[in-house]
């Protein structure tokens, strides 16, 4: 009689579950915090792509932006014009570890690699490229880049700029008529290089990098998620950075608070010149981001600032990445994040 009433239980519980997952809704077991319509814990990933965004106990967001795919832009610059190639964009200071800059390129690279073949695992049909565009590397370094390139299944793309491309767009003195670097031309060449290829490329979201911010393993999983839910629940198009940057805790300023998939986030006014975007962004603002990489203003990233002034800027607690500048630069490490430990897992 027992293991009748047990039987019972069981097919009424998942004739239950059936019609519960029929109209769309999830049931947690508060005893174990398991959810058997899907077979988790409520402190997993419950989110489908493309489909809901699911936190506990928020409850669920139906997704009305989903994403199909990412182009990633890696603006490469491994020279510079003293001391062994470890010197900053228009600074004298050396990065944290003090090594050349191949060091922080290539791990760049290989976190995101790491990040996007991670998010494949929900984002099951998502079509992403990661494209670098090149600045004048030397050929034993562009082997090492080719290298972790090929690694991985996604696809990849080199892209050598020109030397002379877009000179005649961009100015080479800045707006106080001082004349600019090498160094700073060689930056807003690439700048104008990765604009053209979002202008001209087809991808729902791109996403515009530096060479020098090492993603942790979830990244890219975090950033497409949190996309996907508050452009659905805002019902606007985003611009996402993956920093935490320390000048967000100097100067204090009003900023709304926003839960992603895993993380907080809150709106920021300023950010660097790393971001994801939509297209419909890119085109919304396409003069206003080609004047990044066309007249040296200051800051550099000041046409940029003056968009999030309309526009939703969102930045992670904590950092998704850490940018590996000077250990006391505002614009560089992350607070309340291991540095150390993610510097030696993209080894």
């Amino acid at each position: 009689m027992k293991n009748k009433n047990i039987h019972k239980k069981s097919f009424i519980s998942k004739l239950f579950i059936k019609i519960i997952r029929k109209f769309g809704y999830e049931i947690i077991d508060q005893t174990s915090l398991n959810v058997p319509t899907s077979g988790l814990y409520a402190n997993e990933n419950l989110s489908k792509s493309g489909s809901k965004s699911i936190t506990v106990p928020l409850g669920i967001t139906n997704i009305k932006n989903k994403i199909s795919s990412l182009t990633i832009i890696i603006r490469s610059y491994t020279f510079g014009d003293i001391d062994n190639d470890k010197v900053m964009l228009d600074q004298n200071k050396k990065r944290i570890f003090e090594l050349p800059k191949i060091e922080y390129t290539l791990r760049t690279i290989k976190s995101i690699i790491t990040s996007c073949e991670k998010s494949l695992e929900y984002f099951n049909n998502l079509n992403i490229n990661i494209i670098v565009t090149d600045d004048k590397t030397k050929n034993h370094n562009l082997e090492k880049i080719n290298k972790l390139l090929n690694s991985t299944k996604i696809k990849t793309q080199i892209i050598n700029l020109d030397e002379n491309e877009f000179d005649d767009q961009i100015k080479k003195e800045d707006v106080n008529g001082k004349k600019i670097s090498k160094n700073m031309i060689s930056n807003m060449r690439n700048i104008l290089k990765s604009i053209e290829i979002s202008e001209k490329g087809n991808s729902d979201l791109f996403y515009f990098l530096e060479d020098d911010y090492i993603h942790t393993k979830d990244a890219i999983t975090e950033m497409l998620f949190t996309y996907e839910k508050l452009s659905s629940q805002l019902n606007k198009e985003l611009f996402l950075c993956p920093a935490d940057y320390p000048y967000l805790y100097s100067n204090i300023d009003e900023s709304k608070i926003l839960f992603g998939s895993k993380r907080h986030w809150r709106t920021v006014k300023e950010s660097l010149i790393t971001f994801m975007t939509s297209k419909t962004m890119i085109m919304r603002y396409l003069d206003d981001l080609k004047l990044l990489g066309q007249l040296r203003h200051h800051p550099m990233e000041q046409k940029l600032h003056q968009i999030y002034e309309k526009e939703y800027c969102l930045s992670p607690i904590p950092s998704l990445a850490m940018h590996a500048t000077n250990i006391n630069s505002v614009y560089g490490l992350p607070p309340n994040f291991d540095w150390k430990k993610i510097w030696n897992e993209n080894e």
